[in-house]
């Protein structure tokens, strides 16, 4: 059992599931793409400056080229720029419920592409913990599934991008280093989110905004959170766990976001912890830990077996 990718998944889950009220305090100001722009422009410089100096070496090679480049399009550009517009068609549960499918569909992907095949209790506890995520979007909106056909489009899609996202750092992660596929994604993402609020400023006549945006704090503290922490570090976790674990196991430990995001909710934003609250948390916790325990026997026993 590889800890320290185990170690990564939970922390990688924190850092996102704080995320949710970073960006919900920064959309006050400004708006999804403009926070997404800002987001990443940040995340490249902060790490050309790690580069620079050293800290980072980044190695790119023309024959591999196309495996990380793989990796940007799906995450953060294709994912970011779908579920931004799909939830501007649809309810911020709707929205949860659909991405809390992503370690099913990753599961479904890496089986058919990576030949990453889980066991059938493997697949119980995967289910057990989207079932815990599903719960808690339930309850806590008294859902109505009532927005636009596109905008579930849209979400789907979303959900499809981070999937191939996780396949794609897998096999990425043959050619390049964790740090090297995080920062080509700081790259993609700063380029094209860039370009594309600048258009949108543009069109609006309201260019000006683009660094007057900057000069208020309550928008700057959650972009160098988003930018920094969650961007820089939060998918350096991400890579790091996908180039140790099998890719449905990775992807699992994306919904203790969910958790940390109503502990989150409850400590900063006062907001009530029910009890499908923590009906929900135990599945995803028990999901999550049943399915790396699963992993980690199937290793040991692996392992034995080269070792006799």
């Amino acid at each position: 059992m590889n800890k320290r990718a185990h170690v990564s998944g939970v922390f990688f889950s924190i850092i996102f599931g704080f995320s949710f009220m970073m960006s919900k305090t920064a959309l006050n100001y400004v708006s999804p793409m403009g926070l997404i722009a800002y987001r990443f422009l940040l995340a490249f410089l902060v790490f050309a400056i790690l580069i620079i100096t050293g800290v980072f070496k980044i190695k790119i090679h023309l024959k591999s080229l196309f495996w990380i480049a793989l990796v940007a399009f799906f995450q953060p550009v294709l994912y970011f720029m779908f579920e931004t517009y799909g939830l501007s068609l649809t309810s911020s549960a709707e929205a949860g419920l659909m991405i809390a499918l992503i370690p099913i569909i990753v599961t479904i992907l890496s089986s058919l592409i990576l030949r990453e095949r889980p066991k059938l209790s493997q697949l119980f506890f995967i289910i057990l913990s989207v079932a815990g995520v599903l719960l808690i979007q339930i309850f806590r909106s008294g859902l109505s599934l009532d927005s636009s056909g596109k905008g579930y489009t849209l979400l789907f899609l979303a959900v499809i991008s981070a999937a191939l996202f996780n396949i794609a750092s897998r096999n990425a992660s043959k050619y390049y280093k964790p740090h090297e596929i995080t920062f080509i994604m700081m790259l993609f993402g700063a380029i094209i989110f860039n370009i594309i609020y600048i258009r949108e400023l543009i069109i609006n006549d309201n260019i000006s905004l683009y660094l007057e945006n900057l000069t208020n704090m309550k928008l700057v503290l959650p972009i160098i959170y988003l930018g920094v922490i969650a961007s820089i570090f939060g998918f350096f976790l991400v890579n790091y766990s996908l180039s140790k674990l099998p890719a449905h196991i990775s992807s699992i430990y994306s919904n203790i976001a969910t958790i940390v995001a109503v502990i989150a909710g409850a400590i900063f934003l006062n907001e009530t912890i029910e009890f499908y609250h923590i009906i929900g948390g135990l599945m995803i916790v028990s999901g999550v830990y049943g399915a790396a325990r699963i992993n980690y026997l199937r290793n040991k026993r692996v392992n034995y077996g080269k070792n006799n």
